[in-house]
């Protein structure tokens, strides 16, 4: 089964890779590794979720605001690579969450992600990962993530 199957299967539809919104590019790959920039949370409408974990967004909510970077991510690497069947790896994600200072779910937060790499790769969307509380982030979103991808010439 390819990957573009598996997303079928989890029932999981790619949206068009965001465009950047300042000077950089969304995805360079060098070396047999792409790495992707920080990609945000963007509802399946399109719109962005906002808001501050400990503050006015729930666990919950920013479980599946990491979740929805995942499948962003996910859009980027298809732009990227031209087909996710290249990704040999997912090595690494950073993942940066908008939270009040008491706030100390930032790894459950970013399980969001992380559990969607496994569901769509398997064994190969296991992956080291850093997951920060910020005091705010790009646009005021609830969570952005960034990734470093092995990839298949």
């Amino acid at each position: 089964m390819n990957i573009d199957q598996r997303l079928a299967e989890l029932g999981i539809a790619l949206p068009a890779a965001a465009a950047p919104v300042a000077a950089y590019v969304p995805a360079v790959e060098v070396g047999g590794m792409l790495h992707v920039s920080g990609q945000i949370s963007f509802a399946e409408d399109g719109s962005l979720i906002k808001g501050r974990l400990g503050e006015d967004v729930e666990l919950d909510a920013g479980i599946a605001a990491a979740r929805r970077c995942g499948i962003m991510l996910l859009a980027q690497l298809k732009a990227a690579l031209g087909s996710l069947d290249r990704v040999e790896r997912i090595v690494k994600l950073g993942v940066f969450v908008n939270s009040t200072a008491d706030f100390t779910d930032q790894p459950k937060v970013a399980n969001g992600a992380s559990e969607l790499m496994v569901e769509v790769f398997g064994e190969a969307g296991k992956h080291a990962r850093s997951a920060v509380g910020v005091a705010s982030l790009p646009l005021g979103v609830a969570v952005e993530v960034d990734a470093v991808v092995a990839v298949r010439a």
